[in-house]
């Protein structure tokens, strides 16, 4: 029961990222403690789902490249350590394999299943039948939930007993690796991130942060507001600026 319960989550998680818009409600911060509250640890989904997503931060998808699948990744590894008594660091053991696992048949779904719904799509399209057309594209994204759906049910239906075994088999240096690279992911993601967001015109932004937390001592809460206000008062200059310029057109 708990496997189908992770798996119709998964499914409803995906329907509801993917056909109602952008929600982000996949991401590891939300579905590891969504998967937690379901199996009644919401403390270690909260943490297990914050360690993921720093280490899925740098994961994004820049052209044809398809990013780990951290919807399943999140909810098993989540049910994995929650099940089996493991420590966080063993999230990433499963997290990594299964999002990855994912998107392999994620990309011989589209590959084969969606070409030739594709094409349905394209003859409808001909015809102008926009039902034809609208049946298809719910039809292309339901099989990918279903494909989810699967994964998470197989192999959280497995049993905690086979999952113990296999966390029993990980020898002792992979998991002293793997707190090395809880460590270490974090910091490769927000590097990441930063590559996309730090420019000439704003490192000073960032410089300041670093300084105001590195030398204050200010806790995150602190941080965050400082920021919030530099946001605003930039926001108006930059408006003040506009209209000035305007005048000056007009």
């Amino acid at each position: 029961m708990k496997a189908l319960t992770l798996a119709i989550l998964t499914f409803v998680v995906y329907i509801l990222e993917y056909g109602f818009g952008r929600t982000f409600i996949k991401q590891p911060i939300i579905i590891c403690a969504l998967t937690g509250l379901v199996l009644g640890d919401l403390k270690t989904g909260i943490i297990i789902g914050g360690t993921l997503e720093l280490a899925f931060l740098g994961a994004v998808s820049i052209g044809a490249t398809a990013p780990p699948d951290t919807l399943t990744g999140g909810v098993l590894a989540t049910a994995f350590v929650i099940t089996s008594g493991a420590g966080i660091e063993t999230a990433l053991a499963f997290a990594f394999p299964i999002a990855s696992l994912t998107i392999l048949f994620e990309t011989a779904y589209e590959g084969y299943v969606v070409s030739l719904i594709n094409r349905y799509a394209e003859r409808c399209a001909d015809e102008a039948n926009y039902k034809g057309v609208e049946r298809a594209h719910i039809l292309a994204g339901t099989g990918k939930a279903f494909i989810k759906f699967l994964i998470v049910l197989l192999f959280f239906g497995l049993g905690s007993n086979v999952v113990t075994n296999i966390l029993n088999a990980i020898p002792g240096f992979v998991t002293t690796g793997l707190n090395v690279v809880v460590g270490v992911l974090p910091a490769i993601g927000f590097s990441v991130l930063a590559k996309t967001l730090i420019t000439k015109s704003n490192i000073y932004i960032f410089l300041f942060g670093f300084a105001l937390e590195a030398y204050s001592k200010l806790p995150i809460l602190g941080v965050a507001i400082f920021g919030f206000v530099l946001a605003i008062i930039m926001l108006n200059t930059n408006k003040n600026e506009e209209m000035e310029g305007s005048d000056d057109d007009f």
